[in-house]
């Protein structure tokens, strides 16, 4: 997997910022910085594996060509159909992050597979690549049919017909489909789906043990039809709740930002000369986040306002880079993520020296809906001691993905590494513990809401 960077010696490869074809992963230790082009090529980066449900698929990061020519075989004619599970084997081979393949020996599975299974159509193709992916009981890397593979691009411009979900496993069993987010605004969230409830049915149809391509499929529709979604809060399952849907196009707006003016004292930061927060909310990181996020802290930066809040709760990631690039509006020096595969540290990213706002008091606002990316973002501003992580602890999911084109269309999504905060600390299944314990719905996500509130007598102690 490679990102196209700017390095004091030379260029490395790493998941992000930008990708070339991985023909080969090399290891870095270097601290590299991205181009002034980031915003622009966004679009073709890393996403959080899990599955946006009404905002576009997530369940892996990026498209990306992969040239993948037949390995060395038996001298045996090989079919075309061969050849397209043998781009699929390749993929992984080249890629994957565990080097050992579950305890597999992969070029005995490709000479089997190749004898015993029947790849005469494209259906029995797709059916072995499935069962040769199964080998590695990793729910993230997975076979994309082109129709799921085309709907995983068209949830990068933000926008897809459904119930505004973003969907993913458990950290524990692996088995039960969680809500990572609920889309602001989208029918979900306004039927009271919340972050970390367990979803049982979908119409009627179990969905533990379904892959989430599969509960993605039974949660999308037509715009105007109805769904039926049964789900429990995490640790109740007796105390189910059915929510009665209309699916809708979700658009997702990545930043919002406002002034607050007569900021109550509880809230500002110690020794505020003035009574205004700057509030930033960022609900995803898409192709458009980048730009955005830079012309609101540029404009509150202007403003000089006493402190700022950035708001990143319910965000569920979405692009890597938009993620290190917002860190470094914020962060002027040091490392920012790392990145790991099963040999130890890959690539570092670091600060650039071209922050917008390195100075400001700054509050990040998490809960267990903040993850990826955005969980990226809050390990970078915690451990750089940018500012405090106020909240309670986020989802922890630091897998990354790549997603490899295949000659047919369809395409596979593979683990490739996974992050670490600049502190060395592992975010998957752990997430980021917040430095002040907060009722994470204390503060609407709402402009006026949200100056509202830190204007009133229930103001919370944002700054410690």
């Amino acid at each position: 997997m490679h990102s196209r960077t700017n390095c004091l010696q030379t260029s490395v490869r790493a998941p992000q910022p930008h990708f070339r074809p991985f023909t080969a992963v090399k290891t870095c230790r270097q601290r590299c910085s991205t181009t002034a082009a980031a915003a622009k090529r966004d679009q073709a980066q890393e996403q959080q594996p899990w599955i946006q449900v009404g905002l576009g698929l997530a369940a892996a990061a990026t498209a990306v060509a992969v040239g993948l020519g037949a390995a060395a075989l038996p001298a045996q004619a090989v079919t075309s159909e061969q050849l397209l599970f043998l781009e699929a084997w390749r993929a992984v081979d080249r890629a994957y992050v565990d080097k050992s393949f579950n305890g597999q020996s992969w070029f005995k599975l490709r000479e089997t597979y190749l004898k015993k299974e029947p790849m005469d159509r494209r259906a029995q193709t797709y059916d072995a690549i499935r069962k040769l992916l199964a080998v590695l009981d990793d729910p993230f890397t997975r076979f994309l049919e082109p129709s799921r593979l085309a709907a995983l691009r068209r949830g990068t411009a933000g926008s897809v017909t459904g119930v505004g979900l973003e969907i993913t496993y458990d950290g524990g069993s692996g088995k039960d489909v969680v809500v990572l987010t609920p889309a602001p605004g989208g029918p979900a969230e306004k039927a009271g789906a919340r972050a970390g409830d367990v979803i049982v049915t979908v119409d009627g149809t179990a969905v533990k043990g379904l892959s989430l391509y599969d509960v993605s499929d039974l949660l999308q529709g037509e715009a105007d039809s109805q769904v039926e979604v049964v789900l429990h809060a995490p640790g109740a399952p007796s105390n189910t709740r059915t929510l009665q849907l209309t699916r809708q196009k979700v658009t997702i707006n990545p930043v919002t930002f406002t002034t607050c003016s007569n900021v109550a004292a509880a809230a500002l930061p110690p020794g505020a000369a003035k009574q205004q927060l700057g509030y930033v909310r960022l609900a995803t990181f898409n192709s458009n986040t980048t730009a955005a996020a830079q012309q609101a802290f540029t404009e509150l930066s202007k403003q000089g306002v006493a402190g700022l809040v950035l708001d990143i709760r319910n965000n569920g990631g979405g692009l890597f880079p938009a993620g290190v690039n917002v860190a470094r509006m914020l962060v002027d020096r040091g490392d920012l993520v790392l990145i790991a595969d099963s040999q130890g540290i890959r690539d570092i990213y670091s600060a650039d020296g071209n922050s917008i706002d390195s100075a400001t008091p700054l509050v990040v606002l998490v809960n267990r809906g903040t993850a990826s990316a955005s969980e990226v973002l809050a390990g970078a501003l915690k451990d750089s001691k940018r500012g405090l992580i106020a909240g309670e602890r986020t989802f922890g999911k630091g897998l990354i993905q790549t997603v490899v084109d295949l000659s047919d269309g369809s395409g596979v999504a593979v683990t490739v590494a996974r992050y670490q905060t600049p502190a060395g600390v592992d975010i998957n299944k752990i997430g980021v513990s917040p430095d002040v314990q907060l009722d994470p719905e204390v503060l609407p996500t709402d402009l006026e809401g949200v100056c509202r509130v830190l204007g009133s007598d229930a103001a919370p102690r944002l700054f410690g």
